[in-house]
């Protein structure tokens, strides 16, 4: 159901009120039969089922949609029969139960215009469905509709029992349900009384730092009051019977009553800066609350895919739900909703066996899927496992090696940690046919990306013949983070907590340098170190007296990263207030947020800094950082001109770069435009060499935005693309490109005569090419 603008059910139409009714009462109708299928005759489940379905009569019937009646009202004739022992539901009177709720989730899902025309359309398979409901009730044996006929099921050769007498009609609502109201409420609304309360959390802030304010005042009428103390103890220096013994005096009696006074008037802050605080914490928590649901209301129908697609499959799949009370921001579980239905699916397809199969491994014939969610650490935690057949290291390693991911060398020494992150890769897959039933082909990258939206990781594990599991961390709420305080040349940035993996002190003689790259060893493997002010394009201030470097760890999938800061001021829980969207997408930074004294602090993009400290480290950019390091600021640069080159092929990138270094040039590179258009942003560059077909950014898009840029407009540009044809060229140049080369005949001369006809020869010439 949409939000609309409404503030109440009142305003709802009793249409719209049947749809929520059946929506909520259909998923119930799924959860329980699929249950009830483990653990046939469940006395509750039946409870549960049959006033479900008497619900959805009684609604059914109010807006008058008798044909939803019928089928409701059969089904409430199973599960009362099922109750008094008359018949027991099997597996095929449960496949015809649940077509039952398909079709009326399909009669809930249409609107007052299509309704005559489908009930006509569907009025025989309807009464079919609703004749089988009737013998199914009665223990006899008749097909499901489109279906062939089926064997009589057991419960005909079961012994009857006497019928139980129809059930009166009853209100639903129970004693706990009329005292939680319903209001309805736009997500608009919500999102607005969550800034407002937001903001009232960081105003309680203020007022303890006022406080502090007013005892250094008070710290500095005490020290006059000692001041006048002594003056009126000396007695050489004042006349008791003069004017200046008498000010004195009376200045001594003013100072202490204003003394006083302050300190009445502290104690009254005081007491109303921690009721405010007490409060605006109360009103945040209590709105988070409200965004909050149990995790089982975001996964309905679950239980009922899992069963579909091991039956579709020719598996046995039993499905474990822990935690199904576990509350979640609703936009977090809306969010992870696809996610997690990826990850089961691709469990039953990819790492559940065939019965014959478990058996021969000696495994029970039916496998067991578990998702689990639960708060630890100031962290939800989701975890989707299996008991299959795990993960193949070697296969994947061959598979790694053959997409030319890594050399064959470095694919042999991958930890198994280290070759699971390339199942999120953007389509990369270990399967060789592409499944319907598990993404048709795409890979888990769509998993890794939507954690990575909602400020998550994710994270995977396997063993093979044993299983798979793969744990999601996330924040508990979208609008509040946990996070690493840090400082960088005097300014406060934040790192989500969750994207950490270490943090430490290094001392500075465990710092080693190999080919230029500085890392040390941490737990036996190598940790690249990048400098937080180089990534930010800061000067180095760092104090020269500093024994250890700070440093972050970062898992970079594959590589780890430390990253260093000046100083850790520990962990905060931060109100995430967004950037403009007119600032556009900030390099390396996601959001701010504002302490405690008011001081604004930016929240940095982990997974844009590793992608910086990737380019750093690929474009040969990265800063050595020296253990006696001093204060001194970066070099000048020499007055080379310089050329960003953007290609998302490392070959040709290279190429075009030793081609320019060759002529004397400063050379920059970029693996995609949207690196290129963060880095010209960061620099002062003369030229700009840029692909068309790249990730994230095609180069019409950033030959575009440059050209569109008041203060990048006169920066020409180049296009090196394979693309030949006339219409690709004409695109090109009418971006704003001031040539157009193709990598079909490109030559060197080529590109350096371009070059040199937009912006000059270079000042030097080098002779080594690196």
């Amino acid at each position: 159901m949409s939000s609309g603008n409404g503030n109440d059910l009142s305003e709802m139409s009793m249409l719209d009120l049947f749809r929520m009714e059946a929506e909520t009462q259909c998923n119930a109708l799924n959860d329980d039969l699929v249950a009830l299928e483990q653990q046939p005759g469940s006395a509750v489940r039946l409870e549960s089922l049959m006033r479900a379905a008497h619900s959805l009569k009684g609604a059914a019937r109010i807006v008058g949609l008798d044909q939803a009646v019928k089928i409701a009202h059969t089904m409430e004739d199973v599960f009362v029969a099922a109750q008094t022992d008359e018949i027991t539901l099997d597996r095929t009177g449960i496949d015809l139960l649940l077509k039952g709720v398909d079709i009326l989730s399909d009669i809930a899902k249409l609107s007052d215009q299509e309704a005559a025309d489908w009930f006509s359309a569907h009025a025989g398979e309807i009464d079919a469905l609703a004749a089988s409901f009737i013998a199914l009730a009665k223990g006899e044996t008749q097909p499901a509709p489109d279906k062939p006929p089926k064997q009589a099921p057991k419960s005909k050769e079961l012994k009857k029992k006497a019928k139980a007498a129809p059930k009166p009609d009853k209100p639903e609502e129970t004693a706990a349900e009329a005292t939680t109201r319903a209001v309805r409420i736009s997500a608009e609304n919500m999102n607005r009384l969550m800034g407002l309360a937001g903001e009232v959390l960081i105003e309680s802030r203020w007022l303890p730092s006022f406080t502090s304010e007013l005892l250094r005042l008070k710290q500095k009428q005490d020290e006059l009051l000692r001041v006048t103390d002594r003056i009126l103890a000396d007695g050489s220096t004042i006349d008791s019977g003069n004017l200046s013994g008498t000010y004195a005096t009376e200045l001594h009696r003013k100072i202490n009553v204003c003394r006083s006074l302050l300190a009445e008037d502290l104690t009254i802050i005081e007491d109303h800066a921690r009721h405010a605080s007490e409060i605006s914490h109360r009103l945040y928590h209590e709105l988070i609350a409200s965004r909050m649901q149990p995790f089982s209301e975001g996964i309905k129908g679950f239980a009922r895919m899992v069963r579909d697609i091991s039956r579709e499959l020719g598996k046995e799949v039993k499905f474990q739900l822990v935690g199904e009370d576990t509350p979640v921001d609703r936009d977090i579980l809306e969010k992870i909703e696809a996610p997690l239905n990826h990850l089961l699916r691709n469990a039953i397809d990819h790492g559940i066996e065939c019965p014959e199969e478990r058996e021969r491994a000696g495994k029970p014939r039916e496998a067991t899927l578990r998702l689990e969610a639960r708060h630890r650490a100031g962290m939800l935690n989701i975890v989707v496992a299996d008991d299959g057949c795990g993960i193949d290291m070697e296969k994947l390693r061959r598979t790694v090696v053959k997409r030319n991911l890594v050399s064959r060398e470095m694919a042999a020494d991958l930890s198994e940690a280290e070759l699971i992150e390339f199942l999120f890769l953007p389509n990369f897959s270990t399967r060789e046919k592409v499944s319907n039933i598990s993404g048709r082909g795409v890979g888990l990258d769509v998993v890794h990306s939507v954690v990575n939206e909602v400020r998550g990781v994710v994270r995977g594990t396997s063993r093979l013949h044993r299983g798979s599991r793969f744990e999601l961390q996330l924040p508990l709420t979208l609008s509040v983070m946990r996070a690493l305080l840090t400082e960088i040349n005097d300014e406060p940035y934040a790192l989500p907590l969750v994207s950490i993996d270490y943090v430490l002190r290094l001392p500075k003689k465990m710092i080693k340098t190999v080919e230029g790259r500085q890392y040390f060893t941490f737990n036996d493997k190598r940790v690249g170190l990048v400098s937080a002010q180089q990534l930010l394009n800061k000067p180095n201030i760092r104090p020269p007296d500093d024994k250890d470097f700070r440093v972050a760890i970062f898992n970079g999938r594959p590589h780890q990263y430390g990253l260093i800061m000046d100083r850790f001021w520990g962990v905060r829980d931060l109100v995430v207030q967004p950037l403009n969207p007119r600032l556009g997408k900030i390099k390396d930074i996601s959001a701010a947020a504002i302490l405690e004294d008011g001081t604004p602090v930016l929240i940095m993009d982990v997974e844009d800094m590793v992608r910086s400290m990737d380019l750093l480290i690929s474009g040969n950019r990265l800063r050595q950082i020296s253990s006696n390091e001093t204060t001194t600021a970066p070099p000048e640069e020499d007055a080379n001109k310089r050329i960003l080159v953007a290609d998302d092929s490392i070959t040709v990138r290279e190429v075009e770069r030793k081609v320019l270094l060759a002529k004397g040039y400063e050379v920059d590179v970029a693996i995609d435009g949207m690196d290129a258009w963060n880095t010209l942003r960061n620099g002062e560059y003369d030229l700009v060499v840029t692909d068309v077909d790249m990730p994230r950014m095609d180069g019409i898009e950033l030959v575009t935005m440059i050209k569109e840029d008041p203060h990048f407009s006169s920066t020409p540009v180049i296009i090196v693309s394979y693309k030949d044809r006339e219409e690709d060229r004409n695109r090109g140049l009418e971006a704003g490109a001031d040539y157009y080369l193709t990598k079909g005949n490109f030559h060197d001369q080529t590109l350096i005569r371009a070059v040199e006809d937009l912006i000059g020869p270079s000042s030097s010439t080098n002779t080594t090419v690196v």
